[in-house]
């Protein structure tokens, strides 16, 4: 699946995962390939991607390594849309 992470002053993240979790405004929750299409709020938390990430040097900065080989986002608030494999949050 498909995955954009788009804040106010740059795309922080575009490009192919296995699995994202994400800190929905009743509690987290993940989606993998072929979820439901979703619509959802975000709260202050972290964006947690799974899967082969290569990120772009002028944003690693923003991300955090874990030890199951996620990349992760903190984030304060914003709005999650999942349709057709692709996932767009808008974050800030």
């Amino acid at each position: 699946m498909y995955l954009e992470i788009i804040t106010p002053e740059a795309i922080l993240f575009s490009g192919e995962v296995t699995s994202v979790a994400v800190p929905g405004v009743s509690g987290e929750f993940e989606m993998l390939n072929n979820h439901a299409p979703i619509v959802s709020l975000l709260k202050e938390g972290y964006v947690k991607i799974y899967g082969d990430i290569k990120l772009e040097e002028d944003v690693e900065d923003k991300f955090e390594k874990d030890k199951n080989n996620g990349t992760w986002l903190a984030i304060n608030s914003g709005t999650l849309e999942m349709k057709d494999n692709k996932i767009i949050v808008l974050a800030d």
